[in-house]
């Protein structure tokens, strides 16, 4: 039995890589929060929630095409959603996703309850 020497990650460099994706995305998210903060009422568009500025860090900026990379200036492909609403909107989406992968590829119900309904309409006790 050979035993393996653990090798210990470059927590620098992980830590490095996290931050500087943080910094994008929350560059990329100033950028179209901020045009659509300034462009629509600070109001969720599904639950029609009022925000103000105490509050105004749970609205939310959604990507009606779930693209985040498609941030139109005029706004057309955004709307503001809470924390909550968003939250629901995202899941929804994958609830009606199509399956991938071996559960999608199994047979579907084949009993038919009704194939011999009108048979049974038609015999005469």
């Amino acid at each position: 039995m050979t035993t393996r020497k653990r090798v210990d990650p470059d927590h620098a460099r992980l830590d490095r890589i996290v931050a500087e994706a943080r910094q994008a995305r929350e560059e990329r998210e100033q950028t179209y929060r901020g045009q659509a903060l300034k462009l629509f009422p600070w109001i969720c568009g599904r639950c029609a929630r009022e925000f103000d500025h105490t509050n105004v860090h749970e609205l939310t900026v959604h990507h009606k095409d779930h693209n985040h990379d498609h941030n139109p200036p005029d706004g057309s492909n955004w709307e503001l959603l809470c924390l909550y609403c968003h939250d629901n909107e995202h899941q929804r989406q994958l609830d009606t996703r199509p399956l991938t992968g071996a559960a999608s590829s199994a047979p579907g119900a084949t009993h038919t309850p009704f194939a011999d309904l009108a048979a049974l309409l038609k015999r005469e006790d």
